[in-house]
């Protein structure tokens, strides 16, 4: 029997992170790495994702910046075959990796909608069923989907009065409401080789918005205020790592209550 330390340790485990400099991205990583994953962070902006990998090695831990672009198959599959060469196999991924195409919104072109789609849905699903083939081979591992609570609500457009902001993003609800589906088939698909499958859907982050909408924003949820630079890491581990050995197919919003008013 496992004390509860080594449950929620992510010791000799090895883990692929898409993004990794963002506002989610960050925390994922944090999640990974000081939980003691060999953690491979990767997209398509190299020079970012090297710098914090280089800070992360200082700090005594293990993590490579690969670059790949989540919409050209071929990247997926030869970063696929790069971690397994280096490292043996791949125990985690999580897809945290999005491409906001659509700058203008509903009255954005179809062609930015349809990039929008190649990249977050097919690429998701293609990068998914890759790994997920190592992860066959082995019979064990898990995939974290980082959605939103945006695929799961509506715009709500009292957030974004008093401010230049807009939440009128069709693809971004498209495709974040499909990730939550895709996670249920996912989570069927793969329960037979003991791969479990999960997706957190996180609510806003603070970051740089105006006052205005942090305030709106915070009178919207339970605990009465935007997330944190900390308030994703407990729930990757708990889904990256044995804690959750017997959690397949679900979704945890965390988003202080948003979604539950």
């Amino acid at each position: 029997m496992k004390d509860i330390a080594s449950l929620f340790s992510l010791k000799g485990k090895v883990a692929l992170l898409t993004g990794g400099w963002g506002g989610f991205g960050l925390q994922c990583l944090r999640a990974l790495a000081e939980s003691g994953a060999k953690t491979y962070i990767a997209s398509r902006t190299i020079d970012k994702l090297e710098e914090v990998a280089i800070e992360y090695r200082k700090r005594g831990f293990d993590v490579t910046a690969m670059q790949f672009d989540q919409g050209d198959e071929p990247s997926i599959l030869k970063l696929r075959d790069t971690i397994v060469n280096e490292a043996n196999t791949i125990d985690i991924l999580v897809n945290n990796a999005v491409s906001r195409t659509m700058k203008k919104g509903w009255d954005d072109t179809a062609e930015a909608f349809d990039l929008s789609m190649h990249i977050n849905a097919t690429g998701l699903f293609v990068l998914t069923r890759a790994v997920g083939e190592v992860m066959i081979r082995h019979n064990s591992g898990s995939i974290i989907n980082i959605g939103s609570m945006m695929g799961m609500v509506g715009t709500e457009y009292h957030n974004y009065e008093g401010t230049d902001m807009t939440g009128w993003y069709p693809d971004y609800f498209f495709h974040k409401g499909g990730m939550i589906n895709f996670t249920r088939f996912c989570a069927s698909y793969f329960g037979r080789y003991d791969i479990r499958v999960n997706c957190i859907s996180p609510g806003g982050l603070k970051a740089h918005q105006p006052q205005a909408f942090l305030d709106n924003y915070a009178q919207r949820t339970m605990l009465g205020r935007i997330a944190g630079d900390e308030d994703l890491i407990g729930s990757i581990v708990f889904f990256a790592s044995d804690a959750s050995a017997y959690v397949t197919g679900t979704n945890l919003p965390v988003d202080g209550g948003y979604t539950a008013k």
